[in-house]
Order: C-alpha cells, then sequence, then structure tokens
C-alpha cells in the first residue's frame, strides 16, 4: 500500500446518530433512546433541537461492557432463554 492510498481510505465517523448506533446493534431507535435515557449508553447533544450523537468509542464501550455482562450471567446461570423463561 502506497501512502497516498492510506490518505485516501475513508476515516472512520467519531460520532454517530442515534438510528446509525441502532442499526449497528441491529435494534430500534427506540431502544438506543432508552438506554442514553437509563444512562448505560453515553451520549451528547448538539445544539437545541434534540440532535443526539454517541462516540464511537463509548459504543465499543458498551459493547464490550454487555458481553462482560452477558458471560457473567450465563457462569451464575441467570440468563434468559429464547421462551422468556430464566435458566
Amino acid at each position: 500500500m502506497t501512502d497516498q492510498s492510506l490518505q485516501e481510505q475513508p476515516r472512520p465517523l467519531r460520532f454517530l446518530t442515534l438510528q446509525q448506533v441502532a442499526d449497528e446493534l441491529n435494534t430500534k431507535h427506540n431502544t438506543i433512546r432508552a438506554l442514553i435515557a437509563s444512562g448505560d449508553l453515553p451520549a451528547i447533544q448538539i445544539g437545541g433541537r434534540g440532535q443526539w450523537r454517541i462516540e464511537r468509542a463509548k459504543l465499543e464501550d458498551y459493547i464490550s461492557a454487555a458481553y462482560t455482562k452477558a458471560r457473567t450471567d450465563i457462569a451464575r446461570g441467570a440468563i434468559d432463554t429464547p421462551d422468556g423463561a430464566a435458566t
């Protein structure tokens, strides 16, 4: 790869819209709003028109924490099965 081809590669977005995060997590926009409201997913508001953005690094932190929680829940047998019953 040449220096020029490295410079031409698009830089990943630092901040994502709620819809972009919802798409990335394969969930609904309202779920992302709920995660923000609960404080589970840090976000910032841009301007005064309710435009929220989530920093990609914060999203990655949230995903890592979710994996850690899932491993802990599985290890102690406290996971939900697809039919909704706890194991």
